[in-house]
């Protein structure tokens, strides 16, 4: 079976290039956007479709339509000189979508007193993502900015000397630091800023549960090596849940290698002979997917699949994925709050905070019509 494209929705794309634009600072609040007949030329889509993302940015309180005028971005009403001002530190914005959401909620004062946001262009190469992590630390540092937001890199070979020298950068300037979705320091160890993350044990622990209650008995854990604490803590919770179910340890398995390489999806099949897989991210479960159909492996009657996270185009693959679904924007809100206390308090100690994911269940994971209705409701 011949590979199939993951792409989201087509007002989904406009959406997200959009958003880019305005996070970026590439568009100024009171900035004027394309009009909707330069965006229906820019992005190939329809009027319908273009309108549709608008909306969707307007109704998230980033941008205002005015008729006859065109759409700007908003405007933070109430702003004044004494408005905190927060630097957002996010190598791999462009790549990893769940930060798109949690820029929502960052830029959402929640009832709270408005805040500013500078942002940093966004590298499209590990090793940009580096250099323009060391560099937007040390713009912060000369803007004295009042807090940062931070997402540790992962994958990068030098994340881990990378995300220290931000960290004690920030430390030593007196700026203190939040972190989203993961820890700097490898897991289970524990640094000492405050996390703001999805429950990514509990995460990995509900998803497996779930596959097991569908007759899995010899699951397998897929993530990329090199991965953030969060993926770590998945597959922490996958193990949880196995050993909760009380299967042998032995017929399961934490498989940390590249789901694209056909060869070794091949060998895992051949020698673990799996009956179903938790994947760290929707991401991770798309590629996994392809590669399965391509080797004439049927999802779910030959293997049955899971991921965290709930993308945009997950219901949308060759086989709609049942997922966690992060609550992003709460994570961004949280992470705002938990911001201005620490300015507030700095002497408080560390703290996580680490709210809870909803299942979405689809026919990735072998469950009935019915179940997949329910969960949708």
């Amino acid at each position: 079976m011949g590979s199939t494209a993951v792409v989201p929705p087509k007002y989904r794309q406009v959406y997200e290039a959009l958003l880019r634009e305005i996070v970026s600072g590439r568009v100024i609040p009171g900035g004027r956007l394309p009009s909707e007949a330069d965006l229906v030329q820019q992005f190939g889509a329809s009027r319908i479709t273009v309108a549709r993302a608008l909306n969707e940015l307007q109704l998230a309180g980033l941008i205002e339509r005015r008729a006859g005028s065109g759409s700007f971005v908003a405007q933070k009403s109430g702003a004044t000189s004494r408005a905190l001002s927060f630097g957002v530190l996010i190598p791999d914005f462009g790549d990893v979508e769940i930060f798109t959401a949690v820029a929502r909620g960052l830029m959402d004062p929640a009832g709270g007193p408005p805040h500013g946001l500078v942002w940093g262009a966004v590298a499209e190469t590990t090793e940009g993502q580096e250099i323009e992590a060391r560099q937007l630390c040390a713009q912060y540092v000369a803007r004295q900015v009042d807090g940062v937001f931070f997402a540790p890199l992962e994958h990068a070979p030098t994340r881990l000397a990378v995300n220290r020298s931000v960290a004690g950068t920030l430390g030593d300037a007196g700026i203190p630091l939040v972190l989203l979705d993961r820890s700097i320091e490898p897991y289970p160890a524990r640094g000492h800023h405050d996390l703001v993350a999805l429950d990514n044990r509990r995460a990995g622990a509900l998803v497996t549960a779930h596959l097991l209650a569908q007759g899995c008995r010899r699951p397998v854990f897929v993530g990329l090596p090199g991965a953030a604490s969060s993926v770590d803590a998945r597959a922490a919770g996958f193990r949880d849940a196995v050993l909760h179910a009380g299967l042998d340890p032995a017929s399961t398995q934490v498989w940390r290698d590249d789901p694209a390489d056909g060869g070794r999806v091949a060998r895992l099949l051949k020698t673990s002979a799996p009956d179903g897989f938790v994947c760290a991210s929707d991401h991770m479960a798309a590629i996994l997917m392809r590669t399965l159909l391509q080797q004439q492996v049927r999802i779910p009657e030959d293997v049955r699949m899971v991921g965290i996270d709930d993308v945009s185009y997950a219901g949308l693959l060759p086989v709609p994925l049942t997922t966690l679904r992060q609550p992003c924007r709460e994570i961004g809100a949280a992470a705002v709050a938990a911001l201005r206390e620490r300015v507030a308090r700095p002497d408080l100690p560390p703290r996580d905070i680490m709210l809870h994911g909803m299942l979405v269940v689809r026919e990735s994971c072998g469950a009935s019509r019915k179940q997949a209705q329910a969960s949708a409701k």
